[in-house]
């Protein structure tokens, strides 16, 4: 396994994290503790100590899982989570207080994420989304005041405008307070508006990059086609799949994928997670697996070397996209 350093942390994580929302019992495609146990189990002996979780996944199992499959490692793991969204789920009749980055929710969150983690601190707590009703300066105040309290280690964002993220920064400088240490974007071969301001502007303030969906939700594996319609249990229950990923130039991508790997001999996901591991301000993509090859296939890419101009083919039939994942 290799190992870099988290943004300017100090820290250093491997360069694949496992991402733990595969792991729960809300959606048909998602594992319970022990058809999950094997997974992570390979994960740690391979040499992956970063782990990705969130609150909102499953309602809060997939932390009860985590916190139950590391407890035994928790000295030599980097545990990261997510606050924002109602462990209720995306629906409409969501009690007041229970979501949003208010220090009422955030000072609630953060102790039952604790609780469900078994843990005393978490290494990486991250907004999982930006809240608007929320002053800049509010909000860094409330999530430094998890740092001073030791509840927390380090701070992280995810999906937001650049500017959006310039502005707390900004405010954490001029308060003298902790900033934001990595940006969990939305960024795969078929998604990469990313690379626009977000990424340059990340880079320069030294942040570390740990992309979600590096595999698109499955649709860079290669198994879907254009003649017909998705059929697996991730494409019937996840709405967000075919909406985000199945445009005709993303399938032209795709298709370069698949030769490219049928050229060097190995599978279409490991060509996707090669080409992020061939970009150097990648931290670590956070991988989604529900089986235990697919941590052993993402290792694996580590190894794979893409040749300049192999990198150019996968990525000249790129077209602009809209931003998805905002919100």
């Amino acid at each position: 396994m290799k190992y870099v350093y988290l943004g300017r942390t100090g820290l250093r994580v491997s360069r694949i994290c496992l991402g733990m929302m595969s792991f729960g019992n809300q959606q048909a495609w998602q594992l319970e503790l022990e058809e999950a146990r094997p997974i992570v189990q390979k994960a740690l002996d391979l040499g992956i100590n970063f782990f990705d979780t969130a609150d909102v996944y499953s309602g809060g199992r997939s932390e009860e899982i985590t916190g139950e499959l590391l407890s035994d490692y928790r000295d030599d793991v980097v545990i990261a989570t997510k606050v924002f969204f109602p462990l209720e789920g995306f629906t409409t009749n969501i009690p007041p207080n229970k979501s949003g980055l208010s220090r009422y929710h955030v000072f609630r969150a953060i102790k039952a994420s604790l609780k469900r983690l078994n843990t005393d601190y978490i290494d990486l707590y991250q907004i999982h989304r930006l809240d608007k009703s929320v002053s800049s300066e509010e909000l860094l105040r409330t999530l430094n005041r998890l740092i001073e309290d030791h509840q927390v280690l380090h701070i992280g964002a995810s999906s937001m405008f650049t500017w959006q993220l310039a502005k707390l920064q900004w405010t954490a400088d001029k308060l003298g307070l902790e900033p934001f240490r990595s940006m969990q974007n939305h960024y795969n071969l078929v998604y990469r508006e990313e690379e626009r301001e977000m990424i340059p502007f990340c880079i320069d303030q030294e942040m570390a990059i740990i992309p979600w969906s590096p595999l698109a939700r499955g649709f860079l594996t290669g198994k879907y086609s254009r003649a017909n319609p998705p059929q697996s249990i991730r494409a019937k229950s996840d709405p967000f799949l075919v909406k985000r990923y199945f445009g005709d130039e993303d399938f032209e991508i795709v298709e370069r994928v698949k030769q490219l790997s049928e050229e060097k001999g190995v599978s279409p996901a490991q060509i996707s997670l090669a080409w992020l591991f061939s970009k150097p301000y990648v931290t670590a993509p956070i991988l989604g697996a529900t089986k235990v090859e697919h941590v052993e296939q993402a290792v694996e890419a580590l190894d794979v070397n893409l040749s300049p101009d192999d990198v150019s083919f996968l990525e000249e039939a790129y077209k602009p996209h809209p931003i998805i994942g905002h919100s």
